[in-house]
């Protein structure tokens, strides 16, 4: 049974690992005991590259990859972006997929903040929501223990000096909505970086709930812990400029 696509060319017995439940060194049993075919040419070396449409099968069965899959999950509190954790749940505990330790965070959220977490096997996709040289914007509505100062605004326009960081940050768009509310939209991944914003102002952040990424918006109708497939519309989005 198929599971999720690689993204680029892969050694044959690499390939099988990813596209079978077997091991590497079951793959390399199966190549040697004449049991893999690429395009109906039986196959004896495992360092061979193989491309993700290739015709490879096993016993005549075909392995061509599944498609990837993208997601979008509204993330509760007290979940991990992580593929295992031995203190916490982890946001794939939420899921009911098959194989669901093939995909991916793109884009972590910290155990106490909420929201939007989208979630892939595509590798090429993810980065281009992750790498930093995208830009990928995020937003994020919060509150905050002490009223918002209006000169934030201007400040984190700016960019500021996080502690332990020697530079700014980049330009981030901050909209007061109330005293201890408000809207930051930024295109950076730091650590913890919204709190430390505003920890740089004397405030500390006590509600963090990501709103969005890029143009994919999260889901009204989605529940805490609730998710759904990506539309094409979502998916291709990221692949748009800016």
């Amino acid at each position: 049974m198929s599971k999720s696509s690689p993204s680029t060319s892969l050694r044959l017995d690499r390939f099988l690992a990813t596209v079978t439940d077997y091991s590497r060194s079951e793959a390399k049993r199966l190549i040697k005991n004449g049991d893999i075919t690429l395009d109906g040419e039986v196959l004896s070396d495992p360092r061979q590259s193989v491309d993700a449409d290739a015709d490879v099968r096993l016993r005549g069965q075909s392995l061509r990859s599944a498609e990837p899959r993208y997601f979008m999950l509204n993330k509760p509190v007290d979940y991990v972006c992580a593929a295992r954790d031995r203190r916490h749940l982890t946001v794939l505990d939420l899921l009911d997929e098959d194989n669901p330790e093939r995909l991916h965070v793109a884009g972590r959220l910290d155990i106490d903040t909420t929201g939007l977490v989208l979630l892939t096997d595509d590798g090429n996709w993810s980065h281009a929501i992750t790498s930093p040289k995208k830009q990928c914007w995020k937003r994020y509505w919060l509150r905050t223990a002490e009223p918002i100062d209006a000169s934030a605004v201007a400040r984190f326009t700016k960019g500021v000096f996080l502690k332990d960081d020697k530079l700014r940050t980049q330009p981030a768009e901050l909209e007061i909505i109330g005293p201890c509310e408000a809207r930051l939209r930024l295109s950076e991944g730091r650590y913890h970086q919204v709190k430390r914003m505003f920890g740089a102002l004397g405030n500390a952040v006590v509600e963090l709930h990501r709103e969005a990424i890029g143009d994919i918006e999260l889901d009204e109708a989605l529940a805490e812990g609730e998710y759904r497939p990506l539309t094409t519309t979502e998916r291709d989005s990221v692949w748009s400029d800016g």
